[in-house]
């Protein structure tokens, strides 16, 4: 129904890590050459939880997005924006909490994750019961039929398709719709028309799910079709209303588990992260200082990889030559822990190399960062008002 279009953010939270790299930038950066996408900074989630802190979320906005640059996200073939700068966002929002019940909201299992985790802060507002909509919103608003997701985020999704699913039962029946979708059936010509006909009884007389699969793909052809009569033949196929907001699929992306410098997980938390543009000698420095396995005290002892975080990063970052070396080097004391740390810091600086290079010349020019976020305000504020408009007249409150 909708050509495949992903999106995805971020919250600003200050220079990202390589754990950012390898978990989320990686597969931005591959999955801008095969979708439409739209990346954004997830400034007003950020306000969820730093409320009282806004000051922070202003410098971290500009830090991240030109990480994402540093990492290769191109502004030619992805759309890089604010989500405070498409106030349609917000509307959305709104309008979508009219018709949530706040049991919904309650069991969303980051609710009460997020809110023992935080147990400093004071958590019981508005805004954080209300982020999952929030979310859902930002995903509705631009007809993503595609969101990368880790596995812990997969019940939002399902949250937000519940949520279109609602709000097209609710509004979609609008007044003469039969009568509107036969005429936007004659549209489609003798030929075609006969055929989507053909097709639509057999999904709804036998239940043929190929029928409906030929249908969809009959009408995502018709490129001569408004959005309104294109999305009325699509409910009218299955039977239902006219589809306003789309469903969209989590796309699973690899659970790439970055190590820290503890052998615990990237995470600013636990004060064990490599800055995405950190420069060489801290790099350097901070590997050659961290802990291996606590059995190896002096350099002719023995070691056991697995209980090494070193042996971690050689994970990520090692070809299998140099990890069966690091392996035979450790357990044999043939090599030292200093020695077996070189190929690791030696490929953590070939990797952000060319992410400095790329930093440096949007540091040079800030106003270049600037132009790439306006451009992309302006064209997803595009999309997001396409939304609003059908939304609108749904719910009739487009008073035209």
């Amino acid at each position: 129904m909708f050509a495949d279009r992903v999106l995805s953010g971020m919250r600003p939270t200050g220079n990202l890590h390589l754990g950012h790299y390898h978990g989320v930038l990686k597969n931005w950066v591959q999955m801008q050459h095969e979708f439409e996408c739209l990346f954004f900074v997830a400034d007003w989630h950020a306000l969820t939880t730093h409320y009282d802190n806004p000051q922070i979320i202003e410098k971290s906005v500009w830090d991240m997005v030109v990480d994402w640059l540093a990492a290769g996200v191109d502004p030619a073939h992805a759309t890089l924006f604010i989500q405070s700068r498409v106030p349609e966002h917000a509307e959305l929002h709104l309008l979508l909490s009219m018709i949530t019940p706040l049991g919904w909201l309650e069991r969303m299992p980051t609710y009460k994750d997020q809110q023992e985790k935080l147990s400093g802060k004071d958590l019981s507002t508005y805004g954080f019961l209300g982020y999952p909509l929030l979310q859902s919103a930002d995903i509705l608003i631009y007809r993503a039929t595609q969101v990368p997701v880790g596995e812990d985020q997969v019940p939002h999704i399902e949250f937000t398709r519940e949520i279109a699913r609602r709000f097209n039962h609710i509004y979609g029946r609008e007044p003469g719709f039969e009568e509107k979708a036969e005429i936007a059936l004659k549209k489609l010509g003798g030929k075609k028309a006969k055929l989507y006909s053909e097709l639509r009884n057999r999904y709804q007389e036998q239940g043929d799910d190929e029928a409906l699969e030929s249908a969809k793909a009959l009408l995502d052809e018709q490129q001569s079709l408004s959005h309104g009569d294109r999305e009325r033949l699509f409910g009218y196929l299955e039977g239902g209303g006219k589809m306003i907001l789309s469903e969209p699929q989590s796309m699973l992306t690899a659970a790439s588990r970055m190590p820290g410098l503890d052998g615990q997980k990237m995470s600013k938390s636990y004060n064990n992260t490599i800055s995405l543009r950190e420069d060489e000698a801290s790099v350097a420095k901070k590997v050659r200082t961290m802990p291996t396995d606590p059995a190896r005290i002096r350099r002719t002892d023995t070691g056991e990889p697995t209980r090494c975080p070193v042996w971690q990063l050689h994970q990520v970052y090692s070809g299998d030559e140099v990890k069966q070396w690091a392996e035979k080097g450790c357990r044999s004391a043939g090599i030292g822990c200093i020695e077996c740390k070189q190929p690791v810091i030696d490929a953590m600086l070939q990797e952000q190399r060319p992410m400095r290079e790329r930093a440096q010349l949007y540091l040079d020019d800030p106003t270049l960062v600037k132009n790439i976020i306006a451009d992309g305000n302006e064209k997803a504020r595009k999309l997001a008002q396409e939304t609003m408009r059908d939304v609108r007249e749904a719910m009739g409150l487009s008073y035209g």
